[in-house]
């Protein structure tokens, strides 16, 4: 039980001291939280991050149709705006007026397009060489 629990502080040392540096993200020695869990308030009705435009984002975006159809996309600030125009066009979409600009808020900084880190960087140099096949 003892060598479990060493290797484990162990495992825990390295593991902090090596992940920081091979996603560039160095602070202090701590792991960059938002590459290994999800750690942002969701609210438990809609399953939409919580801050300080969320209110607004959900009484004006699912009233209509469900926060799933959010959740599910990921458009830049001008995407979105698009989107917007598209139903206020094609759905009867009330004028956001000057609570636009909060939703567009809200959208652009929990709903934007990310680079994820599942993917290794593209190879460089690479020799290729003939299969001999017999």
């Amino acid at each position: 039980m003892m060598k479990i629990m060493l290797l484990a502080a162990l495992t825990a040392v390295i593991l902090s001291n090596a992940l920081p540096e091979m996603y560039g993200s160095k602070n202090d020695g701590r792991i960059n939280a938002t590459a290994f869990a999800d750690t942002t308030k969701k609210d438990p009705e809609t399953g939409m991050i919580v801050d300080g435009n969320f209110n607004m984002v959900k009484a004006q975006c699912t009233s209509c149709h469900s926060s799933k159809l959010i959740i599910a996309n990921r458009f830049t600030r001008d995407g979105w705006k698009q989107k917007i125009r598209w139903m206020q066009a094609n759905h009867n979409l009330w004028d956001l007026g000057e609570t636009e600009k909060q939703v567009l808020d809200y959208l652009e900084k929990n709903y934007s397009p990310t680079a994820g880190i599942a993917r290794r960087a593209p190879l460089k140099d690479i020799k290729w060489y003939k299969l001999d096949q017999k």
